[in-house]
């Protein structure tokens, strides 16, 4: 079993706990971690400076195209941030807990 965190960010709390909660209760995420961040990015040729919440999915690389479709549908954004970085190394333990969660 191969594992992933998937990153996306939104532009408050509430969307991201929404978000959070239903990857989780549809069992496709074991864990979010939701941080605060400031995002500098050029959006329709005019520079943004914004507060966003990013959120980190921990999740097995087979439920990306899941995660990515369920984050569309539930998307305040027209182009949400939706990337995948594969975990290389990881504890047995959280391993086996991602693996029983997700």
């Amino acid at each position: 079993m191969s594992l992933a965190i998937v990153q996306t960010t939104c532009a408050n709390k509430s969307e991201a706990r929404n978000i959070a909660k239903i990857l989780i209760e549809e069992g496709l995420a074991a864990c979010v971690q939701m941080s605060e961040i400031e995002s500098i990015y050029k959006w329709e040729n005019e520079f943004c400076n914004d507060t966003e919440i990013l959120l980190s999915i921990k999740t097995k690389k087979e439920n990306f195209k899941k995660i990515q479709s369920k984050i569309k549908e539930l998307h305040s954004y027209d182009v949400p941030e939706i990337i995948s970085i594969d975990i290389k190394n990881v504890s047995k333990d959280y391993k086996k807990f991602i693996d029983k969660s997700c």
